[in-house]
């Protein structure tokens, strides 16, 4: 009912969930024993589809002959945010191995496009910055999820009594190439299937949506059953899917604009409810510290970087490089990572995880709309003055 009026304030979707979840939690009327298993249920569901649907949005012939921002934010710009965070951290938690240090950094890097939605869908940011952070956001989970796979792979070596260095390495990198491999396959042939069926009228809307939804979890689920990762798996067949059938499939935008929040919001409010209470509990001054200069600095500095040469003036840096909340995906990625793979280290990686999901969805929330309005008014300024 005020989701129109919440669009254009400061208070964004994710702050109310979160907030719902910790209210139901500090009240005591609700109590969810197993959150970190439910919200592993909820968040890897949501996280699947949606890796899927943004990918099969994306065109790569206009991405790579008209987007150069998201392509450098994207090849530059998250090994840059790696490296700096990697960096960054080994001052705060000099006790913690390298590999720990990097993984954390990695897991910091995704960002979530529903914390940012107040500032991709206001109109008043030029289209072509809009259309960036989508690309972006859309993209730098599938991404960064290998680069998270690698040094946890080296983490959980290292931390091995047997320290099969061959045996952890070849784990990680079946996990991608496999991935990669029945990703290509699924959505290639699944895009071939949809076209034929569709020209010959054999299909309806409703059945092509069943179709799409199934392709979703079939790659995930063939990718796991192979041992690959499901979630690489999952965002290649979007990515080969959506260009095989151009745009055809109505379904995908639908569903990513109505029944797609339903998943994400679940998730964020599962978050509050299970998950931040303890967190909060944990937290100390090197986390609190390491999480808010990974979001005033790491990441602006690192995008900063990427764009430099290109068409861009330095307040558009900026605002792109703020622009990059910590969502769902760094939660998600902790939890599995924590449970899968790690034993030491898995609750200090979910303390500055989920710490950083609250800290980001406020910051980002607060800041959305006002920084939206005023990049605008900025944009339509020097428009008039070079005109």
């Amino acid at each position: 009912m005020l989701a129109k009026r919440l669009s254009s304030s400061i208070v964004t979707a994710p702050m109310v969930f979160i907030a719902v979840g910790v209210t139901l939690h500090y009240l005591g009327l609700l109590k969810v024993d197993d959150s970190e298993e439910i919200l592993h249920l909820i968040a890897e569901i949501a996280l699947i589809v949606l890796l899927f649907l943004d990918a099969s949005q994306i065109n790569l012939k206009h991405l790579l002959k008209q987007n150069a921002w998201p392509l450098r934010m994207l090849l530059i710009g998250l090994p840059l945010c790696i490296a700096i965070g990697t960096l960054v951290g080994l001052l705060f938690f000099p006790d913690w191995p390298w590999a720990m240090v990097a993984l954390v950094a990695a897991v910091m890097s995704p960002t979530d496009a529903a914390l940012g939605e107040a500032v991709i869908s206001n109109k008043a940011v030029p289209e072509n910055e809009r259309q960036c952070l989508t690309v972006e956001s859309g993209l730098n989970d599938g991404l960064a999820l290998p680069i998270i796979l690698f040094f946890a792979s080296v983490l959980a070596m290292t931390s091995s009594p047997e320290n099969d260095t061959l045996r952890w390495l070849a784990f990680g990198a079946s996990q991608v190439a496999i991935g990669v491999a029945v990703g290509l396959i699924m959505g290639w042939s699944s895009g071939r299937f949809f076209i034929l069926a569709e020209a010959r009228k054999m299909t309806s809307n409703i059945y092509e949506g069943i179709g799409v939804l199934a392709l979703t979890g079939t790659s995930y689920l063939m990718a796991a059953i192979l041992g690959g990762n499901g979630f690489i798996s999952a965002f290649i067949a979007g990515l080969a899917f959506g260009n095989m059938v151009k745009g055809h499939c109505r379904f995908i935008y639908q569903f990513t604009e109505s029944e797609g929040q339903i998943l994400v919001w679940s998730a964020f409010t599962i978050i509050g409810l299970g998950l931040l209470p303890e967190a909060i509990e944990h937290i100390s001054w090197p986390v609190a510290a390491y999480i808010l200069v990974s979001l005033l600095i790491v990441r602006p500095l690192a995008i900063y970087i990427s764009l430099l040469g290109t068409k861009t003036t330095l307040y558009t840096r900026l605002f792109l490089g703020w622009f990059g909340p910590r969502g769902l995906a760094t939660a998600l990625f902790a939890l599995i990572v924590a449970k899968d793979i790690l034993n030491d280290y898995g609750h200090s990686l979910l303390v500055v995880a989920i710490n950083a999901v609250w800290i980001s969805t406020l910051l980002h929330g607060i800041t959305a709309a006002p920084a939206a309005n005023w990049y605008g008014r900025y944009k339509r300024r020097l428009k008039a003055d070079t005109e």
